[in-house]
């Protein structure tokens, strides 16, 4: 019967040797908790200290690129918040000379409130 081997993406790698590497947690525990055998996540470690498994960081273009949305989305909004905030204020101004509309009373209650038939 053939074995079906997992294959894990670089982050949980990282992920696995970061827990892996903490002083108060036994490597053995990391493997068992995340179902993979202590010989590979100790030749993950390994590969990491040998600069063999690295987790991309995000270039400094991505990072400015990043930015750039953010700044963008913050103009919109202060944009959009600025036109709510007018159309509110005058809603405010307008509530007072719009009176609340009174309920009509339905024909089935005036019928028996009145009297006899």
């Amino acid at each position: 019967m053939k074995k079906h081997h997992r294959r894990h993406d670089l982050q949980f790698k990282c992920q696995a040797v970061t827990l892996a590497n903490h002083p108060e947690i036994r490597t053995q525990d990391v493997a068992a908790a995340l179902g993979i055998h202590p010989f590979m996540l100790s030749r993950w470690k390994k590969e990491m200290r040998d600069g063999k498994l690295v987790m991309d960081r995000p270039s400094k273009r991505r990072k400015a690129a990043t930015l750039g949305e953010a700044d963008k989305r913050i103009r919109e909004l202060e944009r959009e918040n600025a036109q709510l905030r007018e159309e509110n204020d005058l809603l405010k101004k307008l509530e007072p000379s719009v009176s609340p509309r009174r309920p009509r009373s339905s024909r089935s209650s005036r019928s028996t409130e009145g009297g006899s038939k």
